[in-house]
């Protein structure tokens, strides 16, 4: 877990690239509010996962809201939700 994400954060889904280089981690905090956090990983980070953008500050009332804000800030993120409801 990314030093970025809370460790009393729930992680309910991540959804990641064929590459497996890039990341979202879609999560449900203590007080009922969801959030995302885009993460990648380079041979130079020694396979960790690093957080790339400062979206998990941003706080959603709804998994949903939160999956369609990602979405909506996350460009390659579409197509690999498309592929996981079909």
């Amino acid at each position: 877990m990314s030093s970025r994400l809370d460790p009393s954060w729930s992680v309910l889904t991540s959804h990641q690239t064929f590459e497996a280089d890039r990341c979202v981690d879609i999560f449900v905090r203590p007080d009922g509010t969801f959030g995302f956090e885009e993460f990648r990983r380079d041979p130079e980070d020694m396979g960790v996962w690093t957080p790339i953008s400062y979206f998990s500050g941003h706080e959603y009332n709804s998994y949903v809201e939160a999956i369609d804000a990602a979405t909506q800030r996350v460009p390659w993120l579409q197509p690999f939700l498309n592929d996981a409801t079909n």
